[in-house]
């Protein structure tokens, strides 16, 4: 049984109250994931930091084949993205970004030319944009799947540690081709090697059902295939994009409507109100997945390649996208809070700051996302959501007001007999808030409900929408990307003792 907190809250300062429910206090509990080394930082140092993990820079390359037929391919710079990373990393900036990783992916030979060409344009890149930190890192050519994400931490040896993982791993460097890198055996290993060095980087599956051909019917990328992934190295794969890149594809140049352009680029099973199927179908494999207890992070970014008023199908880094991550401006808080899942996701600037506290009755314990709480069984807690909404215009000239927030709750019934699945029958909406169930304070929004009698693990998440649908429904193609807008929280897992 559960029910909504009276308003009559904001009296005691448990919505609005104080710089102490506004970040991470003294009780906040966060549970590294296993093998992550937790970070030192004061987590009143830490803030919301928007970023973007995918985005291409000239040095994604085409290639030219060789007039004999039995040369390596010549890499042609700017082929596949036109922009150089000084240009990525300033307009990142300019729209708003605190951190950007630089992502190009491959072909053969290609860790060479990232190595020698694309890290010096990164060091270029962090001194003429001091106020961005900027990762370097890479797309993967996935072995046996399509692309993920490699994001290497800041140290001395970030451009030999990139290097040994394209060089190694990257399904397309050999040449010629060869099928024996192209199999997810071969990313398993390749997700080991990366776990066992000192440092290790952050793995995230980009766009992962946009080979999909219907709802629940995958491509190159598998619900199994993401289990093994995060068995085999659960500190480096972490996660998958939320919501796609390339959401402009609706777009043409003059901003107007391409009747035959998809949110996304995905063609064949389209996008849920800009999200992919596996995050945004609820009881789908986002839920099955924290159903097992995996901590299991989704995130959001722009996959820009080009601006689509020179004809692309982007926007820039931090125009419509952002992953919003709750560290301390460092490298390493950064890294960590992806790691950790201190993340949610926005699209349009929908939001700029979500808060989802869980505590215990008394307030003496509690929970952030991406954290755990430790409560005994038949307990009651408290779930206390805060947002901000931004009173200005976005970068598409709107000024969309959320119009609904969403409490969603599950049961973590641990690991699954079917590594396939991709439902979770258990996960439901607890709670829909509309304007009349929350509170407002100028830009920002906050509800409270409390959930009785907690007999089982459970995990908590929050999304909203600036639209009327009760769930994400598919995008069609000429979709206005700017009038459908939703946001997501990683979740709050609630872990119960006798």
């Amino acid at each position: 049984m559960s029910r909504r907190v009276p308003i009559l809250l904001l009296a005691a300062g448990v919505l609005f109250g104080g710089d102490a429910a506004a970040h991470d206090g003294p009780h906040a509990h966060f549970a590294p994931i296993p093998g992550a080394a937790p970070s030192k930082v004061d987590p009143a140092r830490r803030a919301w930091l928007a970023g973007d993990h995918h985005v291409h820079s000239w040095f994604s390359v085409s290639y030219k084949a060789s007039t004999d037929g039995k040369s390596p391919p010549e890499p042609i710079k700017g082929g596949d993205a036109s922009n150089p990373i000084t240009t990525n990393a300033k307009q990142a900036a300019a729209h708003g970004l605190s951190w950007m990783v630089a992502t190009d992916h491959g072909g053969p030979d290609h860790a060479k030319l990232n190595r020698e060409q694309a890290y010096p344009e990164v060091l270029k890149a962090r001194r003429d944009t001091s106020g961005l930190l900027l990762f370097f890192g890479m797309e993967l050519d996935t072995p046996g799947a399509e692309h993920s994400s490699v994001i290497v931490p800041r140290t001395p040896a970030e451009r030999d540690t990139l290097f040994g993982i394209e060089s190694g791993y990257n399904r397309r460097q050999p040449w010629p081709a060869d099928p024996a890198w192209d199999t997810e055996a071969r990313m398993v290993e390749a997700l080991k090697h990366m776990g066992a060095i000192k440092a290790p980087p952050v793995v995230i599956a980009n766009h992962p059902s946009r080979t999909a051909t219907a709802v629940g019917v995958y491509g190159q990328v598998s619900p199994s295939e993401l289990r093994n992934w995060n068995d085999a190295a659960p500190q480096v794969a972490v996660g998958m994009e939320g919501a796609p890149g390339h959401q402009a594809g609706g777009l043409k140049p003059d901003g107007s409507r391409d009747p035959e352009g998809r949110r996304g680029s995905y063609g064949r099973s389209p996008t849920l109100g800009g999200f992919d199927q596996m995050t945004a179908r609820l009881g789908g494999f986002w839920d099955s997945m924290l159903g097992e207890g995996r901590r299991w992070w989704v995130t959001s970014t722009s996959d820009s390649h080009r601006h689509y008023t020179d004809g692309g199908n982007d926007f820039w880094p931090g125009e419509y996208s952002k992953t919003y991550v709750r560290a301390a401006r460092t490298y390493d808080d950064v890294l960590d809070g992806l790691r950790n899942g201190r993340v949610f996701v926005t699209l349009g600037d929908l939001v700029s700051e979500v808060d989802v506290i869980v505590q215990t009755a008394d307030g003496r314990k509690r929970a952030e996302i991406g954290g755990r709480l430790r409560v005994a069984r038949g307990s009651d807690v408290t779930v206390v959501i805060r947002v901000r909404d931004p009173a200005g215009a976005n970068f598409g000239g709107r000024t969309p007001e959320v119009r609904r927030v969403d409490l969603i709750r599950s049961e973590i019934t641990g690991p699954v007999a079917d590594r396939t699945s991709d439902s979770n029958p258990r996960a439901r909406v607890e709670k829909r808030f509309g304007p009349g169930e929350w509170a407002k304070d100028g830009e920002r929004i906050a509800m409270a409900y409390t959930i009785r009698n907690v007999t089982e693990p459970t995990y908590l998440r929050v999304r909203g929408t600036n639209g009327a649908e009760l769930e994400p429904q598919p995008d069609p193609a000429g979709e206005d990307p700017w009038s459908d807008l939703w946001f997501y929280a990683n979740p709050v897992f609630i872990d119960v003792a006798d």
